[in-house]
C-alpha cells in the first residue's frame, strides 16, 4: 500500500516530470476506446482505457486525484499494447505518458523486501549480463536434457503451480547448450551478390532462449545479399526496464547499444523481435534530454529496420524460391511491430509469397494476444482472458500455423495452443523460422549456410 507521504512525492513528480503538453494533446474523443482490450475485457470500464488513465494522469498533476492504489492499479492492468497510438486524430504518444508515470510512481514508492529483491535480482543482475543470461538458459537446457524435466513431469510437481505456469513450462523451446550460446558468430558475408551491409541487433533471450531463431535470421539476411556485423559491446535493449519503472537502467543500456552499433559503416540495423525493435526506435525519446546523446540516438533510430522490412525491401521473396507442403496460415501481429514500428504489410507479403501456404487473415490479428513481456505472469488472469479470446479467432481460420514475430507472442500462441489441446493440430512459428523452413523447402542455397 502507498503511504501518505509517497503519495505526496509521486504528486509532486508527476508536476514536475508529465508532459502536459501531451497530457492536453488528448480530446477525449474516444476513437482509442475500441482499441483497448483492458477496456473492452473490464467491461468498458473508463478507468482502464488510454483516454481514462491520460485523464487521471491529468488530474494527478492538477492535484485533483490522489496517486492512489486505485490510479497505480489502472496503470499496472495497462499492457502497452499501444494500439490507441495508430487511431489517435491527436497523436498523442501514449506509451511515452504511460513509461513516465510507472517510472515516477516505481522511483517514490517503497516496495517489499522480496519486491526489491526480485526486481534487483532481474533488471541490475540478470538482462543487462549476455554471460549470466546464458548460464539461466544454459541451467533450463541440462534441465530439459537431464531427465529432471521428464521426471518432475511424471511426479506431478506441476499441479502444485497456476495452471498457466504449468502449461508454460510445457511450451518453453529446446534451449541450446551454453557451449553454443558462446560460440556466436560476429561477421558474415553475403552469400548472394551484396546490396546491405547490415548490423544484427541479436538481443538477449533471442540469442540464447530463442538462438536458433537468430540462426535463421542471420541466414536469410546472407541469402538476401547482406554482409552481417553482430558487435559483441551490444546489450539487452531496455524494453522490460522502460515498461517496469526502471527508466534510469533503460537510459544505460540505450547508451551502450548506441555506442556499440554506431561506428560500423552498417545501412541498417536489423531487429527479429517487434519488442525489442519497439523499444529501439524509441531511444531517441528516451535519451532526449541528454545533450550528449541525444543527436546520437536520433542516428541510432533511423537505421533501425524489421527483418521483414529488408527483405521485402531487397526483394527476398522474388529472387528466392519458397515452397512449404500444403497448410493454412494465419498471423497475429506483435503490438510494438505494429503500432511503434509500423510494420505489418511486410510480413504478410512474405508469408503470401511461398507456395503451398493459403493465407487466412485473423479476425483482429492486431488486437493483444496478452503476452506483453511479463504480463502474462504478473496479470494472469486478465492475461488468459485474451489469450482465450486470440484462439477463437486463430481457430476460426481453421489454420494450422499460426504466425508471429516477437517472441513473447510467439510463447503465448504456444500456450494458447496448449490450453485449448490442439498440439497435434497447430503450430505457433516465427516468421523468420517459416521462412527459413520454406527455403529449405524450395532446396535454396540456405541449407548449406
Amino acid at each position: 500500500m502507498t503511504t501518505l507521504l509517497e503519495q505526496e512525492k509521486i504528486q509532486q513528480q508527476f508536476k514536475e516530470r508529465m508532459n502536459e503538453d501531451e497530457l492536453l494533446n488528448c480530446m477525449r474523443c474516444g476513437f482509442c476506446l475500441p482499441t483497448c482490450p483492458t477496456y473492452i475485457e473490464s467491461g468498458y470500464k473508463e478507468s482502464h482505457s488510454p483516454r481514462g488513465r491520460i485523464a487521471m494522469m491529468k488530474a494527478v498533476v492538477d492535484g485533483i486525484v490522489e496517486p492512489d492504489e486505485d490510479f497505480e492499479r489502472s496503470l499496472e492492468l495497462c499492457l502497452g499494447c499501444r494500439a490507441c497510438e495508430p487511431v489517435c486524430p491527436s497523436g498523442v504518444n501514449y506509451g511515452h505518458l504511460l513509461e513516465e508515470a510507472r517510472d515516477i510512481i516505481n522511483q517514490n514508492k517503497k516496495h517489499s523486501l522480496p519486491v526489491r529483491a526480485l526486481r534487483k535480482t532481474v533488471f541490475e543482475g540478470l538482462f543487462p549480463h549476455q554471460n549470466r543470461m546464458r548460464t539461466m538458459v544454459g541451467l533450463l537446457g541440462f534441465y530439459q536434457r537431464s531427465g529432471i524435466q521428464t521426471l518432475a513431469r511424471k511426479t506431478g510437481y506441476f499441479g502444485l503451480l497456476p495452471d498457466n505456469l504449468a502449461t508454460m513450462e510445457k511450451v518453453l523451446p529446446k534451449v541450446p547448450t551454453i557451449k553454443e550460446m558462446k560460440n556466436r558468430p560476429e561477421h558474415l558475408p553475403a552469400i548472394t551478390e551484396k546490396v546491405h551491409k547490415v548490423a544484427f541487433f541479436s538481443g538477449c533471450l533471442m540469442d540464447t532462449m530463442f538462438m536458433k531463431t537468430n540462426d535463421s535470421t542471420m541466414k536469410l539476411l546472407q541469402l538476401a545479399g547482406c554482409e552481417i556485423v553482430i558487435p559483441k559491446e551490444q546489450t539487452c535493449c531496455g524494453a522490460l526496464h522502460g515498461h517496469s519503472g526502471e527508466k534510469d537502467s533503460a537510459k544505460e543500456l540505450a547508451k551502450k547499444n548506441i555506442a556499440a552499433f554506431e561506428d560500423l559503416g552498417a545501412d541498417f540495423i536489423i531487429t527479429n523481435a517487434g519488442g525489442c525493435g519497439a523499444f529501439l526506435v524509441d531511444y531517441d525519446h528516451l535519451l532526449k534530454d541528454d545533450p550528449v546523446w541525444s543527436e546520437r540516438a536520433v542516428a541510432f533510430k533511423e537505421k533501425i529496420k524489421d527483418i521483414s522490412e529488408i527483405l521485402v525491401s531487397v526483394s527476398f521473396h522474388k529472387k528466392v524460391k519458397l515452397e512449404l507442403p500444403p497448410q493454412v496460415i494465419t498471423y497475429q501481429d506483435s503490438c510494438h511491430l505494429r503500432n511503434v514500428m509500423k510494420t505489418a504489410s511486410a510480413p504478410r507479403t512474405l508469408m503470401t509469397s511461398i507456395k503451398g501456404v493459403q493465407y487466412k487473415e485473423m479476425i483482429e490479428a492486431d488486437r493483444c494476444c496478452g503476452s506483453a513481456g511479463i504480463y502474462n505472469i504478473v496479470e494472469s488472469e486478465m492475461s488468459m482472458v485474451m489469450l482465450d479470446y486470440k484462439m477463437v479467432q486463430a481457430k476460426a481460420t481453421h489454420a494450422t500455423t499460426i504466425v508471429t514475430a516477437n517472441p513473447g507472442c510467439l510463447l503465448q500462441m504456444q500456450l494458447g495452443i496448449e490450453r485449448e489441446g490442439l498440439s497435434n493440430k497447430m503450430r505457433a512459428v516465427h516468421i523468420v523460422d517459416l521462412l527459413a523452413e520454406a527455403a529449405k523447402g524450395a532446396n535454396s542455397p540456405i541449407e548449406n549456410i
